[in-house]
């Protein structure tokens, strides 16, 4: 089975086709117990799918859910399958039907992911990053109250002392 799924963070849509049969069929799922449940009751059958949908920072849950499930996931380059579109007028069945028919045609536009480690690594670091920012802000914000006091005392400031 093949699947072009338009995501979003509160529901998705999706065209879909059975290669045994050919059969087309679409479906919108909201979040996240009834898209949970067809993708299990996928699983449940045996079936071998393939999902396909654009690049999205909100979708982990359910990168993890396909990966458990080991269901093949394929993300492709949101701008690259816009770029396809044929027709100006955008709709969410549209897209799915979209993203569905490049996978077909072998020409969905496939991007690199990193692995899950990987992932998690880079969101630890931006966090840490984040977090040192803040701390810069406040000591620069503090160091300008006391310059303000006639308090200078340089590196000094953030000794016990200071």
């Amino acid at each position: 089975m093949i699947i072009g799924a338009d995501y979003h963070p509160g529901f998705q849509q999706i065209a879909y086709v059975d290669t045994e049969s050919g059969e087309l069929q679409e479906r919108r799922l909201q979040h996240r117990e009834e898209a949970e449940k067809f993708y299990r009751d996928l699983a449940a059958q045996e079936m071998k799918v393939r999902v396909g949908m654009e690049a999205s920072g909100q979708a982990r849950w359910f990168e993890r859910l396909l990966g458990e499930l080991q269901f093949e996931l394929w993300i492709g380059d949101a701008a690259e399958i816009r770029t396809r579109r044929v027709r100006k007028q955008k709709t969410d069945r549209q897209d799915a039907q979209l993203i569905l028919k490049l996978m077909l045609k072998d020409d969905f536009p496939r991007i690199w992911v990193p692995s899950w480690e990987n992932r998690d690594l880079r969101q630890l670091l931006w966090h840490r990053h984040r977090i040192v920012q803040m701390r810069t802000r406040v000591m620069n914000q503090l160091q300008a109250v006391a310059l303000n006091e006639g308090v200078r005392r340089k590196k000094a400031l953030w000794r016990p002392a200071g």
